[in-house]
């Protein structure tokens, strides 16, 4: 390979990187219904947070796997501070309309699920990292957009 195909193979898939992180929601941003801090063993449990699911972004698989539905694109709706326990972690979200979840982790990685217990998603962490856990609700369909939902943070399986 000479030297011009290497940088123009690396320039590319810099650039298609590059391409794929623009579509993803803007973790970095501060999150639009606040911060929560919680650790191993924390009570109430679950913990609830209120929100408007939906936005303009539609997110697919690209981003990650099980990844759909419309987010708001400019800031998480959550963002969790999590120090680990012992216990897995249970990210859901209730609402009456079909959402979506999805999360950029404290690994670097994305999680999302649509429709783990009828129409309300869920994403289980079974050996989770402590750090910080941005959280996005969104709707299946894009007309849902400002629909009342509440993510509950919990350490207990709520499908049993």
């Amino acid at each position: 390979m000479t030297k011009d195909v290497l940088v123009a193979s690396v320039l590319s898939l810099s650039m298609a990187v590059g391409a794929a992180m623009a579509d993803a929601p803007a973790w970095e941003s501060d999150p639009r219904y606040g911060t929560v801090e919680l650790a191993g063993g924390f009570t109430p449990d679950p913990h609830e947070v209120m929100v408007r699911a939906g936005g303009a972004l539609q997110v697919d698989h690209s981003l990650g796997p099980e990844c759909a539905g419309h987010v708001a694109a400019d800031r998480p709706d959550v963002d969790l501070n999590f120090e680990a326990g012992n216990l897995a972690l249970y990210i859901r979200v209730a609402s009456k309309v079909d959402t979506t979840l999805v999360i950029f982790g404290p690994d670097g990685r994305w999680y999302c699920n649509d429709d783990f217990i009828g129409l309300d998603p869920m994403v289980v962490f079974h050996n989770p990292h402590s750090g910080n856990y941005n959280i996005w609700v969104g709707t299946w369909d894009g007309a849902d957009l400002g629909a009342e939902a509440v993510v509950r943070i919990s350490e207990m399986n709520p499908a049993r």
